[in-house]
């Protein structure tokens, strides 16, 4: 499923009227009609003889919650309307809904006095859920004084909302709220989900998702100009061929580990064995040579092999880098900088590597801070590497705050995978996958529990690990997708108590779901 832009949308629905006769109006009763269905959904069968308000804007998006009162008071609920706004700005499709429902004798009020805005505070007390249809993908900037109150109002009421889109207050294109959004229990996107669904501060705001294409046609949602994603179980199912009955260790992937320094060697062993539960081969962990002997006793399916120190424990230098690049030779993919410090020559000695080394790349942690200020060095490795960074991470490599990078997260993301020629695994709440042809992929997987130290070190083994079983270009979506699921079976179980290593011992079984998955879809 494709991730649409506020832009974009638009664009659909001109091409909906010009090129297949679709017009607006025939779109809104579409919209109400599933609006209406929602809160009911959301009230509970039997609806009639609960109380609805409904609140309306000036745009579109009021004019859908117009169509959906319609529904609703079919449907026997008691309705109460309050359009916020000036009248004169209402658009024709909104004006026409809204005089139907006023022949209908539903109670209407336009919020333009303190009398009234009284009567909404004493309805929204007795009302048993609230549709909202104030704002839609058309905002962004600061709200409005009216719009404001209006919102802190309804939250304050603490009541189930229906949001028709998109919460009111959440800027669809970013997920950005200027000062204060709607707190949706559940929110109906028209068309195809939007930016602001998945990532924060919107997502928080969003509930539910539901996504109805409100009679739009396929070809129209599927458009190769929208370069937006949904890494869904459809996607997924596609992503890992099954494996050969004649398989061996040799052919399921050779997988070299760089990484692990003093008082971090439980990155290298979560990233090692992540890489072998997801299905590798072979693994074999390259460490600073006063860590072997505890490696070896702490992995057992895992190769370890010393590599010369610049300091106890800190891995660096010309003989660690020709150690490296002689470990290198015959492996499939090499996975660099989990747990591996941030000393200089340790930075150097990555930076050197990355660019030497002939084989799919997976750069995590340290190895993502040891090109701050060396950008340049990027576009010159061999083949495309991958990058896995946390936000910190990468506003650091990027030169900026967390604060500007999550301003445009999906805008920077894009835009950095193509100026540094790699492809980025932006970790979050949504972790976004971009590549350097401007493409990028939203996650449907992975929970709060996760945000847990290691967790990170597991995803790019994962990738690693998955590399040489698929194609190289997929293997980030099916690296992410099966560490979030296996997240998912983790929290099951633990919650927000989860630990890494819970996570990993669910990958096997994240991996059996994803082929019960493919099964089902053949």
């Amino acid at each position: 499923m494709k991730i649409s832009l506020a832009e974009e949308m638009r664009g659909i629905d001109r091409k909906a009227a010009q090129e297949y006769g679709l017009q607006t109006a025939v779109l809104m009763e579409n919209a109400g009609h599933r609006a209406a269905e929602a809160v009911e959904e959301l009230l509970g069968k039997p609806a009639a003889g609960k109380s609805v308000i409904v609140l309306a804007g000036t745009g579109n998006n009021g004019g859908d919650a117009f169509a959906a009162a319609r529904h609703l008071a079919n449907l026997g609920v008691r309705l109460k309307i309050f359009c916020i706004g000036d009248p004169a700005h209402r658009t024709p499709a909104a004006e026409a809904n809204l005089a139907t429902v006023k022949k209908m004798g539903m109670e209407i009020h336009e919020l333009d006095s303190d009398r009234v805005w009284d009567r909404l505070t004493v309805s929204l007390r007795f009302a048993d859920a609230v549709l909202d249809g104030v704002l839609g993908t058309g905002f962004c900037g600061e709200l409005r004084k009216p719009v404001l109150r209006l919102i802190e109002l309804v939250n304050s009421q603490c009541k189930p909302v229906v949001s028709i889109d998109i919460p009111s207050g959440v800027a669809a294109d970013t997920g950005a709220v200027s000062t204060v959004a709607i707190q949706a229990a559940a929110t109906l996107a028209l068309g195809l989900p939007k930016v602001g669904h998945f990532l924060c501060p919107g997502a928080a705001s969003t509930g539910k998702l539901l996504v109805d294409d409100i009679g739009l046609p396929l070809a129209l949602l599927e458009g190769k100009e929208m370069r937006q994603t949904l890494l869904d179980d459809a996607l997924a199912a596609t992503l890992l061929p099954l494996r050969a009955l004649d398989a061996h260790k040799g052919t399921c992937g050779r997988i070299l580990v760089v990484a692990g320094s003093r008082g971090m060697t439980g990155a290298a062993y979560l990233a090692s064995l992540a890489a072998l539960r997801v299905g590798a081969g072979m693994v074999t962990l390259a460490v600073p040579e006063s860590l072997a002997d505890l490696m070896e006793m702490k992995t057992t399916e895992v190769m370890t092999v010393p590599v010369p120190e610049c300091a106890p424990g800190v891995m660096g230098g010309d003989e660690a880098l020709s150690r490296l690049l002689e470990l290198s030779g015959g492996k499939d993919v090499v996975l660099l900088g989990p747990g591996l410090g941030r000393a200089e020559a340790t930075g150097e000695m990555v930076r050197k590597f990355a660019t030497y080394v002939e084989m799919p790349l997976v750069l995590d942690a340290d190895a993502v801070y040891a090109f701050r200020g060396h950008l340049k060095d990027l576009p010159r490795c061999k083949q495309v590497p991958v990058l896995t960074p946390h936000l910190g991470e990468l506003a650091g490599l990027l030169g900026k705050t967390i604060e500007e990078l999550r301003g445009a997260l999906l805008a920077s993301v894009r835009e950095a995978a193509d100026r540094l020629q790699c492809v980025i695994a932006a970790k979050s709440e949504c972790t976004l996958i971009a590549y350097p042809n401007g493409e990028v992929f939203f996650t449907t997987k992975g929970n709060p529990g996760m945000a847990t130290a290691g967790c990170g070190d597991v995803l790019a083994g994962a990738i690693a690990g998955i590399m040489r079983q698929t194609e190289s270009g997929l293997a980030p979506l099916a690296g992410v997708y099966l560490h979030g699921l296996a997240g998912d079976l983790a929290a099951s179980r633990e919650g927000e108590g989860l630990i890494a290593t819970d996570v990993l011992a669910e990958l096997p079984r994240a991996l059996v779901k994803l082929r019960h998955l493919q099964a089902e879809m053949a």
